[in-house]
């Protein structure tokens, strides 16, 4: 059983990259391009908060 241990660990450091290398696959493919450019514009889309009333 103490041998075990080293084995549990890399399996679930492999898993860990995988699913690392897998999301970061997935967000920069091109199906997600059009969702990716709209994220990015949405901070300039937002009215200004600051602007002041020349009255």
């Amino acid at each position: 059983m103490e041998n075990l241990a080293p084995y549990l660990s890399a399996i679930s450091t492999v898993l860990g990259l995988v699913f690392f290398v897998g999301i970061v696959w997935w967000a920069w493919s091109s199906k997600r391009k059009a969702a990716n450019e709209e994220s990015a514009n949405l901070p300039f889309d937002l009215p200004d908060e600051f602007t002041k009333d020349k009255s």
